[in-house]
Formats: C-alpha cells, structure tokens, sequence
C-alpha cells in the first residue's frame, strides 16, 4: 500500500488526474489479463489523453455559452427550403473553419436558423475548435461597456481569440450609428482570422437602413461576404406549427 499512496501522490504532483481517476481499473484489468507492461503504460496514458480532451470540451462548451444545445442530427430539413442534409453534413465537418469561411443564414422568424448555427458550433467544438455565440444585442452591449466592465473586456477578447464566432437575431432590434461602428470595428478584427455564422431575419439589401450607414454597411457585408456560404431560407414557423400541432391533439 505504501507503494499505491506514493504513486498517488507522484500522480497527483503531476497533475496526471486521468490516470488517477483509472488507475484501480487499469491495475486490475492488467491483473486479470496478465497484461504486459508497455500495455498497462498505453492504458494509462491513453486514460490521461481522454481525461484532459473530456475537460477541455467540457471548458469550450461553458465558455461557448449557448443558450441551449441544438444538434444538426436533430434538424429537421423537410419544414425548410434554402438548405439541404448534404448541405449541412459537408460543412459539419468544420473545414470551413480551417478556411476562415463564414455561414450566413437568412430567413423569417421559427425556422431553424439557430439552431443550424448551434449545430455548427456544437459540432466545431466536438472537434477541437474555440467558439462563441453572442445574439447580437448582448454583443453590441459587449461592444460597448469594454471600457467599463472587466467582464465585457475579458468576453470580448475571448471572441476575437475564438476559431468561431455565432451572431445570432441580426435585425430583431435597430442598432445606432455607434453600435454599427463597433460591430464593423469587431467584424473587420476577425476578417480572415476567424469564422463567422450569422443569423438574421433582414436581407442585404435592408441592412444599410437597419445600421444607419450605408458606406460602413457596404464594407461590413464586403467583409462577411467575401468568403462566404449564403442560406436563404424560408418555410412555415416551428414554432407556429408545433402550437397548431397543441391545438389540434386537445380539439374535443
């Protein structure tokens, strides 16, 4: 025993919590299969990979902060037009990302957008990439108090650190003149260092009237749209239709 509580704390110094969490499972397995002991080693060490790659997950997911988990496997594309499975398999594998490209979608209210764009983000931080989802009126109050607040400072250089960054709800809510600066000074920092998904309900062209500046406004689209994937989507509501769907089941 002497020997087991000297290892735990050699592990323990090391910072090796994977092996430690396994190390009576791994014993025993060895023990049992009378296994050899380069391949105790790869168990351990494969326990301590998977540990740190389950912590590091787990971390991107928290700072994420998405409202809610939306998988792509749970879309459901039969509602929507503007954007196929294929579609969406091809860019989950997120090489996109790799390419600094962005996704754009653009359709009414209830038909999926974010949750095509959570899906995206779940599915880039499956793979090892840093994201961060903002809607766009607690972005811009980011944008605004980095001067003020220390938590707005340290969130905002989280999203300029980021592999990806998810503007949700563009358009639900007018934006001043300031606020469209600071949206262009963010957007021009990620050109081509980072990707971008964005949601909205408004199209291109009413986007100059929503920001109030349609010179910036012609720059900040050059800029989202330069390597870009564009989804014009359009179909009936979820939302609307799961409401119908209520009303229908409880009709005496």
């Amino acid at each position: 025993m002497k020997s087991y509580d000297t290892l735990l704390k050699t592990l323990s110094a090391l910072n090796l919590n994977g092996i430690m969490d396994k190390l009576d499972e791994i014993i025993h397995d060895a023990e049992m299969e009378k296994s050899s002991y380069l391949t105790v080693l790869n168990h351990l060490f494969e326990s301590e990979i998977n540990y740190r790659n389950s912590k590091r997950l787990r971390r991107n997911l928290t700072a994420a902060h998405f409202p809610v988990e939306k998988k792509l496997s749970e879309y459901d594309y039969t509602k929507v037009k503007g954007i196929g499975k294929s579609e969406v398999v091809n860019l989950s594998d997120c090489s996109f990302i790799d390419r600094k490209e962005n996704i754009l979608l653009f359709g009414p209210p209830g038909i999926g957008k974010t949750h095509l764009a959570i899906g995206f983000g779940l599915e880039a931080i499956q793979k090892g990439y840093k994201v961060c989802f903002e809607r766009v009126t607690g972005l811009i109050k980011l944008l605004k108090t980095t001067d003020i607040h220390r938590s707005s400072d340290f969130r905002i250089k989280k999203i300029i650190k980021s592999d990806l960054l998810i503007i949700d709800e563009i358009g639900y809510t007018p934006i001043d003149r300031k606020e469209a600066n600071l949206f262009f000074s963010l957007i021009s920092e990620l050109y081509e260092k980072s990707s971008i998904i964005i949601t909205s309900n408004k199209s291109f062209e009413t986007w100059a009237e929503m920001m109030g500046d349609e010179i910036m406004t012609t720059a900040l689209l050059d800029r989202l749209m330069h390597h870009a994937r564009i989804f014009n989507l359009n179909g009936d509501s979820y939302r609307l239709l799961k409401k119908q769907e209520k009303k229908e089941v409880h009709k005496p």
